[in-house]
């Protein structure tokens, strides 16, 4: 073999190795290495690690402010089965339900799993509203989707008679979900750029200025650095092997810093 082919050969192989590395770390999902929507920004939310009792968790979180608990679960089994490549393989041809990206959630689209990787899953435009981004996140068949989400290990720390629902989602690098509330809950990123996903919060007295059909990212960029101090949310970015619990009936708005696969366990 001459030396330009053994070059050529050893050369296609590292980048083999390197895609395949890659691929392991962010599940085939990373958009781009380049694009930096936003920067991580600030936490001011408290942060604690697996040693939080539960009787801690609910004298201090659990009906009053959000935390940040690392280490509580390890769910790589999870993440593995949650790969882009495997995502299409077992689900693929099956629909799944979109949701408008806007307060409210008017519209809904059903289209293929695949038809939504390859087409509608792509970074979030400054001039698109709300209402016209579409994206996966809440409407699951649990019939088809079961079998993934029984792989996956909940924060072990639930409230007195409420039971747990989940919500997965995929979506676009700078896409999010605008100012809204709902019960209490956690969220756990998947896959995506870390960091991964950023999180404003307000608590329930305390309503948030925003246009219900504005995105998270236009928020971010147009009206957050102009706000005062006394204005500005309680935020911070999930990381790997964190989870984030938000209270019942506190504002939130999320923001995907690259393409994010994601779960939300709601507590109702």
């Amino acid at each position: 073999m001459g030396h330009w082919r053994l070059a050529v050969l050893l050369a296609t192989l590292f980048t083999l190795a390197n895609l395949q590395e890659e691929e392991e770390e962010d599940g085939g999902w990373l958009t781009s290495r380049y694009i930096a929507l936003t920067g991580e920004g600030p936490c001011n939310v408290e942060v604690k690690n697996s040693t939080l009792t539960y009787s801690e968790f609910i004298q201090k979180f659990a009906f009053s402010r959000p935390v940040v608990i690392r280490g509580i679960t390890n769910n790589s089994e999870f993440q593995r089965l949650c790969s882009k490549r495997h995502l299409l393989e077992q689900h693929g041809d099956q629909m799944v339900r979109l949701s408008t990206a806007n307060t409210y959630s008017y519209q809904k689209v059903d289209v293929p799993f695949r038809e939504y990787v390859d087409h509608l899953l792509k970074p979030q435009s400054m001039e698109t509203l709300g209402s016209d981004t579409l994206y996966f996140f809440g409407d699951n068949n649990f019939t088809e989707w079961g079998p993934l989400f029984q792989k996956y290990i909940a924060p072990p720390y639930g409230l007195p008679g409420t039971s747990e629902a989940y919500s997965f989602g995929i979506a676009g690098a700078g896409t999010g979900v605008p100012f809204h509330w709902h019960g209490p809950g956690y969220s756990e990123v998947i896959y995506g750029r870390k960091p991964f996903k950023r999180w404003f919060l307000y608590p329930p007295d305390k309503a948030p200025e925003f246009h219900p059909n504005k995105t998270t990212l236009s928020w971010a960029l147009d009206t957050y650095p102009i706000l005062s101090e006394e204005d500005k949310p309680i935020e911070c970015t999930i990381h790997p092997g964190e989870v984030l619990y938000f209270p019942d009936r506190w504002w939130h708005a999320t923001l995907n810093l690259d393409t994010s696969v994601f779960i939300s366990t709601f507590l109702g």
